[in-house]
């Protein structure tokens, strides 16, 4: 379900953040492709994890937010990244000494 290169950081803001919009979702991964971030949003809305609301106006308005099912996965989301920030400095001195 989390697999994926991009979605757990897409569960992480989108949960900090609450509803996004897909343009605002673009923003905050400006490297990801429209495709890629598409699929990888689909894919996390087929697994439960996000809610996608489409609204009929012009042009189309879509949200996402995330569901109880992908709250649920916040505690260890954040666990990752609090356990990223405490051994980043090593990860960072060990390919600087690599270099």
């Amino acid at each position: 379900m989390i697999s994926g290169k991009w979605k757990i950081t897409m569960l992480y803001h989108i949960g900090k953040d609450g509803t996004m919009r897909f343009n605002e979702i673009r923003r905050v991964f400006p490297k990801i492709t429209h495709k890629v971030l598409t699929t990888q949003l689909r894919e996390l809305e087929e697994d439960g994890l996000l809610h996608r609301e489409v609204y009929p106006e012009v042009p189309p308005r879509v949200e996402y937010t995330i569901t109880e099912r992908g709250k649920s996965l916040m505690p260890i989301i954040d666990s990752m990244y609090e356990w990223g920030q405490k051994h980043m400095k090593y990860y960072t001195e060990e390919v600087m000494v690599e270099q």
